[in-house]
């Protein structure tokens, strides 16, 4: 099945409130039921036991930023697992949608580790310094762009990311499309709507793996259980951070 990019109508300036507001529930389900932010947490799980122990002298922060971020809820989910093992997780939300930003900054107010910024993904070199964040994460985001806008902004977390990124998207095929169809009947307008053109404009391996060698990402693995409808491409850069004394 071709790509093909249809606009989603939750994305739309003029998109009503409400509306955006019951999409973005939708989406905090499927994020929190179908893998969403644990493929994030088990990044991080992974990842952390090469940083800094946060009861040692060389404790500090570990920064997150989250390219896309709809309501927030996966940083949130981020920080709380975090917390639960004693790391201090700082997430920097990004969108580029004002309603989405004032939704999802409602959403994090009762979490200081969570900040939401509106900022354009296609901008981030311009918004960001080089290594500026620990980690650079988006997910269900990347759909969205061009196969050349998605090329600029995976390339632009790689250059953020100081120490390795997650992308985490859909897997585009007729199966999923259908699938995805059925599971949404009963669902707003707006939902059955653009989760079916986001499969759409979803990624196949071959495509992935060929954006992440565009890039020079030979440090990020490509994940995708069998049948499941969403990726991950994650890794950590060589060298990321000082091997524990054991």
């Amino acid at each position: 099945m071709p790509r093909r990019l249809t606009p989603e109508l939750m994305d739309a300036p003029d998109v009503a409130t409400d509306e955006l507001a019951n999409a973005l529930a939708y989406l905090r389900w499927v994020n929190r039921r179908l893998g969403g932010s644990s493929a994030l947490i088990a990044f991080l799980q992974r990842a952390s036991v090469n940083w800094p122990d946060p009861n040692g002298p060389y404790a500090r922060s570990i920064t997150l930023l989250d390219v896309g971020t709809g309501s927030g809820d996966i940083p949130l989910a981020a920080v709380a697992w975090a917390r639960s093992k004693g790391f201090d997780l700082r997430v920097t939300g990004v969108d580029n949608h004002h309603a989405t930003v004032a939704l999802a900054k409602a959403h994090v107010a009762h979490e200081p580790n969570v900040t939401i910024v509106l900022a354009d993904a296609l901008d981030l070199r311009s918004t960001f310094s080089m290594a500026s964040f620990d980690y650079v994460h988006s997910a269900l985001f990347l759909h969205h762009l061009s196969d050349l806008k998605a090329l600029t902004v995976l390339a632009s977390m790689d250059a953020i990311a100081r120490a390795g990124i997650i992308w985490s998207d859909l897997v585009r095929s007729k199966l999923h499309r259908a699938a995805v169809s059925i599971a949404c009947i009963g669902q707003s307008r707006i939902v059955q709507h653009d989760a079916r053109v986001s499969f759409e404009a979803g990624f196949t391996k071959a495509e992935v793996l060929d954006m992440a060698s565009r890039c020079d990402i030979s440090y990020a693995d490509y994940r995708q259980p069998i049948l499941w409808y969403r990726f991950t491409l994650a890794g950590e850069k060589p060298k990321a951070w000082p091997k524990r004394s054991s």
